[in-house]
Order: structure tokens, then C-alpha cells, then sequence
């Protein structure tokens, strides 16, 4: 298999991972077909080896000094160290040895120092942080003064555009060190201390001596992986390792021309998971020169408000329809359900662990009821929330593609921390999943050469999308006089727009990612497109323009209205009905009527009509679902615009 990937004109090569499984393998030695649970056990001796060479190079290698002099790029001779962190590791002499009487080859070596090399480099970040966040320590660690803000953003490197959400997680773990121990950590090193080892096998960082990857000849959705693994525990000479080949099934979203790499090994208990790399050509992503755009905004019950808008060619910008709404209000109950579970769980424990304090127990078999029990919520939480992320991801770029945009803009709320709205909206807004959504978004976006782009969400619900006029904010639109947060109003006698504020964020959001498009930079570690300042000028240009009401075709009668035949087909059937049944049981007869009522409450009895926007105050009515006319009393259609809207001032903030 060819390992150079043909690119053609505007293409780009794009590296991604998809996750698949190892289910079985055969020992090309003694043709012995291994089950699952003997490859898995296998595989696990070989990562236990290399765990144990990793936790000895971290052990000697964890401090600052060496930490700095990996990260610095160069060798004592002044020369450049290598990409390959097992290279650079070799260069600078830091070796890695298996345990005495365990024979394993070179390369096994090699994914030891890959690995010790990866966690030596990431360390560096976060050591650059913390002493940032300790040479600015504030007066109050729980609220910094401006003046201790702008400090400590000059003392961490990039902290210009660091997100506060950072900073105020490291000061809060300072914090906590220097209470448990009456001083200040001296780096990261001491607060967070030598990391554990995953048992995992990285098999990029071997060659075809060690590991090989082949797509399958019968199919494209196979491929062939053979590596050595060990036939014992402590394999004491070359003979104890044969080669192995797994069959792997690959994954739908890997394209059949693209290049497979050797893959990540992981074991969990009986099962091999393998996070196989592919590179495949891909429609190249721009900065700037886009007409069409989808703006999302976040929200809480309504997870995701998107719409699209255009630049014209006189500098305008329209919006392209009236939006969507993707809704997950019945995920998230569920997710909240068991964010709760998860608390009481974690509570009792902890009052058990105290109870116990380390003696034995009658309490103890319940303690490790309850970790397992604690796992497994925590598995279902995780499972949930990865498979919100995809469908919320997976449902905008699909609107972009309808909406034929090339960039979608999302607005940055990576500092956003909730407050000011009760303790369990609070709770709700700080559990979202802003983070896997946008990452998910923009792994699908880039097969479909669509950039993503975050912008500054300051003042994105708070002023009017089409006059940047701000807005007032209540509780309906037919209580305009009531305030509230939902429902927006600009005051702007020549606009008078008025909407769901979610609705004119995202319009905010499009128009000022069209506007500020050339201040657009790209991170070079990340590869993240984003607008990181709001310019006056620009943002002057960043208002919708409305679009004029086109007239109906005129259909005015000129002649006699033509005959027309009745309905060809019956709108239900004709033929009688079988005896009604004493009981319950039988037929139910013709219709939609039920057998049980004779009469079905239409909408119009529960004020639900065309117009009616939100439910009297004459009193609750809980039975909703019994009346059968839908689950809850408060699901109603769009409001109309209003013709006048009262002068009142709102006292309602905006949480952009």
C-alpha cells in the first residue's frame, strides 16, 4: 500500500482517528486462533512492560530542569532535537531498560520513551502556568482585582487570550494546597506530583520490525494488523514473542483511498480498543473570503439556535430564513438525573471512607458496592454526554451544508461561569457540554471544507441584531410589560424588532464573524480558527439589514370557478364496523375517535390557539396529557408581532 497521498487543487491532507475494536487474532507461529480475552491478556503484558519502563523514566525525569531542557528544542550541543519525543529522549541520553531477566526488542523500548517523551512535553504548559498563577498570587485568591488580573495575564505566556476559566481552576488548586499545607507550592511539580502510567501500546513509534498495518485484499472495510506480542508475562528470550494477526473491522467514516497508520492499543478488562490514525485529502477551509455564514448560539433548554445569514455585494447583511433550534431537554433531565445520583453516591462513599478511616470494617463490602456503582454512572454519564456532542455536531454542520455556508461561527464562552440565576441553573449551565460539541463540530466541518470560527460573545443578546440597539428583555410577548429573559424587544421605532433572544444572538453572532472575517487567525498548536477582539468600526457594520415583505401573487377572481370532481378515495373506510364488545377488549371501530370517550377536547378549549402564546392566569392544569391534547399545558405556536409596543423599562441583565 502506497504511503503518499494524492492531493488535488484545493485540497488538504487531514489527520484524523476513529476508534474500533480488536476482537481476535491468530498466532502465525502455531496457527492458534486467539479468542478476545487471550489477545486481551496478551497485549496486556506487553503494556505492562512498557508501563513500567514509562513509570521509571518519569520518575527521574519529573522536574522542572528537565521538563525546560525537553521543551527548549535543543541538546547541549546546540543542536535541534527531534519531532519523534522517543528520538529527542535518546538524543538527550535518558534511556529506558525493561525490569532484569525480561528480554524485549528495541522497539518496544521505543514506545516507552514515546509515551515518558509525551507526558514530559505536556508538562511544560502547565509548569509555565502555574508559576505564572504563583508569581501573581492575589491578595483574595477567590476574586482578583482588575489590577490582579491584568498581572497575572502578563506573567503566563499567551495569557493575553487565555481563557479565565483556566487561571481560576490552577488558583483554585493552589488554594487548596496552601491550605492543607500551610504554603504555596514551588511549581507544578510539587502540587500535582509524578502522573500515573496508562497501559496503552503506541505503535506509531515502532516500524514494520515490530508492528504493520495492511488494508484487507477482500474488502475495504478490513484491515490487517500484525505486531509481536509476548506468550508470557516475563518473556526471557526473543523466542517468548511471536507474531500476532488481528483482523480489524474498519470504522464507516474512514474513506476507502485513505492512508492507514499504526494504531493506539488500549485494554479494558476483556476488550482491545484501538484508536486507528488515518490521513485522507479533504476540501481546503478559509479564513476569509466567506458570503454565507451560520451563526450558533448556546443555550440551556434549547441546546443549539442557528441560522444563517449573507453578505451581499453592497456590504449588507440578510438573514437567510428564520433559524433552528436543536432541543435536547429530555437528555438533559436525564443527564441531570444522574449528575444527582452521581453527587448522593459520591457523598455516602465519602461518609463511609470516614466511618472506616482505614480499619476493617463491616463497611467495607458497601464501600466497594458503591465505587462500582459510582463507575458505572459515571460511564453512563460519559456515554451520554458523547452522544449528545455527536448529534448536537453532526445536526449543525448539517445545517450548514442546507444552508450552503462555508463557515460556521460559534460564540466563545470557554470563560463563561454561571451565576446569578439560582443554584440550579447555576449547577445546569456549568454541566454543559459547550466543549466536546465544538470540537465534535469541528471534526465534521472539516471533511466538508467548512471552517469554524469562535467569536466574542460580549453583548451578543443583549443589542438588537439590526440596529445594535439594546434590547429589553421579558418574560413572554404577550406580557410586555412583565420582565422576564426569554423574549427580546428592541424599543427602535424604525425596527421594532422583537424575538426569541436566542434567536437574535446567533443573527448577532453571523454578522459580526461576516464583519470582523479579516481579523480571522489561526492557531498554529491548535489549528483553531478564531476572532479574538471586537473592533467599533467593524462592529458598526455588523447589523442586519431587514429584508422587505414580497406581495402575493395576485388572485383576483376573472372567471367562473372550474367544477371540481369529489375525492376519488373515501376519507375512511366504508365497510361496518364489527360489534362493539361488552368490555374493554376488540376491535376499536372506524375513525380516530377513542372507544372509551365521546367527546375529544379539541386545543382551542385548553387556550392553545393560532395566536395564544402562553396560558392564563386562571389556573394550572396539570392534566394535560388526560385531556389528549398533547404531554405539557405550555407548548404553544410562534406569537405575532406586535403593533405597539409600551414604553416600559426593563430591569432584566443580559447573560451573553
Amino acid at each position: 500500500m502506497s504511503r503518499k497521498l494524492p492531493i488535488g487543487k484545493g485540497e488538504t491532507s487531514r489527520t484524523a482517528c476513529a476508534r474500533t475494536l480488536v476482537r481476535t487474532g491468530v498466532d502465525e507461529k502455531t496457527g492458534e486462533v486467539l479468542t478476545q480475552a487471550v489477545l486481551a491478556e496478551r497485549i496486556g503484558w506487553c503494556s505492562d512492560l512498557v508501563a513500567g519502563m514509562v513509570s521509571v523514566v518519569l520518575a527521574e525525569r519529573w522536574n522542572s530542569r528537565d521538563v525546560k531542557v525537553l521543551a527548549s528544542g535543543v541538546d547541549e550541543g546546540g543542536r535541534a532535537l527531534p519531532s519523534n519525543a522517543w528520538m529527542a529522549l535518546r538524543r538527550l541520553g535518558w534511556s529506558a531498560a525493561p525490569p532484569e531477566g525480561v528480554k524485549v526488542n528495541d522497539r518496544i523500548v521505543r514506545m516507552a520513551q514515546e509515551q515518558a517523551g509525551r507526558a514530559l512535553r505536556s508538562a511544560k504548559w502547565r509548569a509555565d502556568l502555574t508559576a505564572g498563577v504563583l508569581a501573581a498570587w492575589p491578595i483574595d485568591p477567590g476574586k482578583r482585582t482588575p489590577s490582579e488580573w491584568d498581572a497575572v495575564r502578563a506573567a503566563v505566556p499567551g495569557g493575553k487570550y487565555l481563557p479565565s476559566s483556566i487561571i481560576k481552576a490552577r488558583t483554585r488548586q493552589a488554594a487548596t494546597y496552601l491550605k492543607a499545607n500551610g504554603r504555596l507550592p514551588v511549581d507544578v511539580f510539587e502540587l500535582e506530583g509524578t502522573p500515573k502510567v496508562a497501559r496503552l501500546l503506541l505503535l506509531a513509534a515502532c516500524d514494520g520490525q515490530q508492528a504493520t498495518i495492511e488494508r484487507s485484499e477482500t474488502g475495504t472495510g478490513q484491515a490487517l494488523l500484525r505486531l509481536q506480542l509476548p506468550t508470557r508475562p516475563d518473556p526471557a528470550t526473543y523466542r517468548d514473542w511471536t507474531w500476532v494477526a488481528c483482523p480489524i473491522a474498519l470504522p464507516p467514516t474512514v474513506p476507502a483511498a485513505a492512508v492507514l497508520h499504526l494504531p493506539t492499543l488500549r485494554c479494558a478488562g476483556d476488550t482491545v480498543r484501538a484508536d486507528l490514525a488515518y490521513t485522507h485529502a479533504v476540501p481546503k477551509a478559509h479564513r476569509t473570503g466567506h458570503t454565507v455564514a451560520l451563526g450558533v448560539d448556546w443555550g440551556l433548554n434549547t441546546l443549539l439556535s442557528t441560522g444563517a445569514v449573507q453578505l451581499n455585494g453592497d456590504g449588507r447583511i440578510t438573514a437567510l430564513g428564520a433559524g433552528a433550534q436543536f432541543r435536547a431537554a429530555g437528555v438533559l433531565a436525564k443527564q441531570h438525573r444522574l449528575r444527582r445520583l452521581s453527587e448522593r453516591l459520591h457523598t455516602k462513599a465519602d461518609q463511609y471512607e470516614r466511618l472506616i478511616a482505614g480499619h476493617d470494617h463491616q463497611l467495607a463490602p458497601k464501600l466497594d458496592v458503591l465505587r462500582s456503582e459510582i463507575q458505572h454512572v459515571s460511564q453512563r454519564r460519559s456515554s451520554l454526554n458523547d452522544a449528545l456532542a455527536w448529534a448536537a455536531a453532526r445536526w449543525t454542520v448539517d445545517q450548514a451544508i442546507a444552508a450552503g455556508a462555508t463557515v460556521i461561527y460559534v460564540e466563545d464562552l470557554r470563560s463563561m461561569e454561571a451565576g446569578g440565576m439560582g443554584r440550579t441553573l447555576n449547577t445546569r449551565l456549568s454541566q454543559q457540554v459547550r466543549g466536546q460539541i465544538a470540537d465534535r463540530t469541528r471534526h465534521l466541518a472539516t471533511e466538508q471544507g467548512i471552517a469554524v470560527v469562535t467569536v466574542p460573545a460580549r453583548n451578543t443578546s443583549k443589542l438588537c441584531p439590526h440596529c445594535l440597539t439594546p434590547l429589553r428583555h421579558r418574560k413572554t410577548p404577550d406580557r410586555p410589560t412583565i420582565a422576564g429573559w426569554k423574549w427580546a424587544i428592541c424599543p427602535h421605532q424604525d425596527y421594532r424588532w422583537q424575538g426569541d433572544r436566542d434567536h437574535g444572538a446567533w443573527r448577532r453572532i453571523a454578522a459580526r464573524g461576516l464583519a470582523h472575517q479579516a481579523t480571522t487567525v489561526t492557531d498554529h498548536t491548535s489549528g483553531h480558527m478564531a476572532i479574538r477582539t471586537v473592533l467599533d468600526n467593524l462592529e458598526a457594520n455588523a447589523v442586519l439589514t431587514p429584508t422587505p415583505k414580497t406581495s402575493r401573487k395576485d388572485r383576483t377572481k376573472t372567471g367562473p370557478t372550474r367544477p371540481r370532481s369529489p375525492r376519488p378515495a373515501p376519507r375512511r373506510r366504508r365497510a361496518p364496523s364489527p360489534a362493539r364488545p361488552h368490555g374493554r377488549a376488540g376491535q376499536r371501530p372506524e375513525g380516530h375517535a377513542h372507544t372509551d370517550r365521546t367527546r375529544l377536547p379539541r386545543a382551542a378549549h385548553r387556550h392553545q390557539g393560532m395566536n395564544t402564546t402562553s396560558t392564563p392566569t386562571t389556573g394550572h392544569r396539570p392534566q394535560g396529557a388526560a385531556l389528549g391534547a398533547g404531554f405539557h399545558l405550555h407548548a404553544h405556536a410562534p406569537p405575532p408581532r406586535w403593533e405597539t409596543i409600551p414604553e416600559t423599562q426593563s430591569d432584566s441583565g443580559s447573560h451573553s
